[in-house]
């Protein structure tokens, strides 16, 4: 890169254990065999007293790995009200909609894993691009959720909620497993750990390909590899994990309906068949924890590589009818950052208190960034092409007082420093500098008749690409245009309420509201920024678990939303691909050994595809399911996605496009990717 600047690791160097010094004894137990025991609580268990919203949550490994899944990002299911569908190529991030945004690949939803962000800002293809294909689930101890700006630990990236996923420090059993499938699916996945001196190390891997039911076959590669080893017990402890993912496949990019209506094309063929992808993270991070009777330490530092190249065709002969639309998206990137917090525990005038102090910084040095004009993956033009470094500093405090055994009272305040440095062009290139302060605070009611009454409310924001934040001048046009805020006000709202009043049932209501200044975003398909008018949303979530015995487990969850553009006629307020009803609902039965299965629903309703909301999308109905049979270390399972094999669409945009012998100024459009057919997986796997 053409400039670079050094990471700020004060936090590292200061802590004990890159001054040399020891960690707690504690942290290290002497003639440890194994890790201690870890209760890892799901959705259907008791988090009165804990909880400081009514749509947080926590789900375990078992409710992780009992849900038949087409593909890796709806693991992200589990979090109620969410939605995953996949628009192009299987190794693209997911589409993600929730409480009435269409997050296109991320935006405004944060994931983590152990810590490190998974989102990436300013990214090739789309703002707080989140791609799950580098986790492999087996591993994954659990997933804690939240919804809207109310942590004061969750900043940029957050407002309409967050997923953290949290790793196993020991695999509780080694495992062997193998999945295949129709459309040529494969899967092969391996790990285990030993103890080795005075930890764990645990080592694994994964491999997956499949073609799918494309014309053209998808030919999707992955390959996942991870290495951890820990020191100490679940409050105490020392590990480095290192992750390697590689991922390659040809894209199946959505196509017009008229096409589809006409014969011209099939609904499972594609435009420009040379479109696809290839992509790659690799990571370390470190994970440190000392805790006593009264305070935590706590920090997460890592680092990493990432590159994409994506080429896509989504207009196909609209803009260049000789050589077609076909563009790429690529880039390069370093990334490191760390997030340090301590937390005490004590009596305010006697009553029951904690206080979280943290610090987080996140850098990015991303190179060569660009939008070129390509035929045949073949590059013809460059529309941009820029070396960026982004970094932030972000500090928050966060306390909570139980001010009688009926109310608790918590209080939280965050404030972020951002740096955006583009160099590119002579024209669009610059430095802007922006900071933000976000409150928060709860209060909690109850528990009365095991229930608990909550009110949330707090400012949050979201950030927008560094290459909007210093633009100047449209790069195909050469037209002046007005650079972006760096950072977007956010302000949620939310009443709710949690119930254990009936034995081994868990249920939630959820009345929220948010709003957006602004829905400015950088447009990576055209190299330029447009800015969305300010937006408001709206709606409820309800959400029952019951668990009556070990081997039977009943969910269900409806969510309502209401998103419009603000300050708008209602001709043109809609906000595109808003989904407003959604609901899903699930049921699991079976012992440890023996017969068990799974079925599992889900449901969104039309939506509008443009502002004036006369154009909809169509509804989504999927059913999937597993039956399998368990005895002693083995588990063989049939999964059988789409049971109804409905001819639904994973996603419906409304755009001009042109296809041979069309008018030059193209067809307005529902362009659709459809869900895939009904098929079948079988699954054997050996536990020791």
């Amino acid at each position: 890169m053409k400039r670079f600047r050094y990471l700020l690791i004060a936090p590292f160097f200061l802590s004990p254990l890159a001054q040399g010094q020891d960690l707690p004894t504690e942290a290290f137990p002497e003639g440890m065999d194994t890790l201690d025991p870890t209760v890892v609580i799901g959705k259907a268990e008791d988090l009165l007293g804990f909880a400081a919203t009514s749509s947080s949550g926590q789900a375990n490994n078992e409710e992780l790995s009992q849900r038949p899944v087409l593909r890796r990002g709806e693991l992200l299911e589990v979090v109620p009200g969410v939605v995953i569908t996949q628009h192009s190529g299987g190794g693209k991030a997911n589409q993600y909609f929730v409480r009435g945004f269409n997050l296109d690949h991320g935006t405004d939803f944060h994931v983590s894993l152990d810590g490190m962000p998974v989102n990436f800002r300013t990214h090739a293809h789309g703002q707080g691009y989140a791609d799950l294909n580098f986790l492999i689930p087996e591993f994954i101890e659990r997933l804690d959720y939240s919804k809207g700006p109310f942590n004061a630990q969750l900043g940029d990236l957050s407002t309409a909620g967050a997923a953290q996923y949290r790793l196993f420090h020991e695999l509780p059993r080694g495992l062997a497993g193998i999945t295949i499938g129709e459309n040529d699916y494969f899967r092969a996945v391996l790990g285990d750990s030993w103890v080795v001196g005075d930890g764990v190390l645990t080592l694994g891997g994964e491999h997956t390909r499949e073609n799918g039911p494309w014309s053209e076959p998808d030919s999707y590669r992955r390959f996942n590899g991870f290495l951890r080893y820990h020191v100490g017990d679940d409050d105490n402890y020392f590990n480095v994990t290192a992750m390697a993912h590689a991922g390659e496949w040809d894209a199946t990019d959505q196509i017009p309906r008229r096409a589809i209506r006409d014969g011209r094309l099939g609904r499972f063929d594609a435009f420009d068949t040379s479109s696809g992808g290839e992509t790659a993270r690799h990571s370390l991070q470190m994970s440190w924890q000392a805790k006593n009777a009264s305070t935590t330490t706590h920090m997460d530092a890592w680092v990493g590589y990432y590159d994409l190249d994506l080429f896509s065709n989504f207009t196909y002969l609209l803009s260049d009818p000789i050589n077609g639309d076909q563009f790429e998206q690529k880039e390069s990137r370093f990334f490191a950052g760390i997030d340090l917090w301590r937390r005490w525990e004590y009596d305010l005038a006697g009553l029951p208190s904690h206080t979280t102090i943290g610090l987080q910084t996140q850098h990015d040095w991303i190179n060569d960034i660009g939008l070129h004009l390509t035929k045949n993956q073949q590059r013809l033009a460059t529309v941009r092409e820029d070396d960026v470094y982004q970094s932030n500093l972000g500090l928050y405090l966060d306390h909570e007082t139980q001010v009688t055994p009926w109310l608790r009272v918590g209080a939280g305040l965050r404030a972020d420093g951002f740096l955006f440095d583009v160099d590119g062009d002579s024209v669009n290139s610059g430095q802007e500098t922006d900071g933000i302060l976000s409150p928060k605070f709860h209060l909690v009611l109850g528990p009365w008749a095991e229930t608990e009454i909550y009110l949330n409310g707090g400012l949050g924001f979201h950030s927008n690409d560094a290459r909007g934040t210093t633009i100047t001048r449209d790069p195909v046009s050469g037209d002046a245009v007005d650079a972006v805020d760096p950072l977007v006000r956010t302000e949620g709202l939310e009443i709710g309420l949690r119930t254990q009043v009936i034995p081994d049932l868990t249920a939630t209501v959820s009345l929220w509201g948010l709003r957006s200044d602004s829905e400015f975003v950088y447009v990576g398909d055209a190299g330029t920024t447009e800015a969305g008018p300010a937006s408001e949303r709206y709606g409820v979530e309800v959400a029952a678990y019951w668990r009556p015995t070990d081997w039977l487990a009943v969910d269900a969850e409806y969510a309502w939303s209401h998103a419009r553009f603000r300050d708008l006629p209602s001709s043109e307020n809609h906000i595109p691909n808003a989904v407003e009803h959604m609901a899903s609902a699930g049921i699991t039965a079976g012992n440890e050994e023996g017969l068990y299965t799974s079925l599992r629903a889900r449901y969104f309703s039309p939506r509008p595809l443009d502002e004036s909301g006369d154009i909809e999308g169509d509804t989504s109905f999927q059913l999937n399911g597993r039956i399998g049979y368990r005895r002693g270390p083995w588990d063989f399972a049939i999964d059988c996605l789409n049971i109804l094999d409905r001819k639904d669409n994973d996603i419906e945009y409304y755009y001009e496009s042109r296809l041979p012998g069309e008018p030059a100024e193209g067809i307005a459009d529902v362009h659709l990717h459809p869900s895939e057919p009904r098929q079948f997986r079988l699954s054997a796997t050996y536990r020791w």
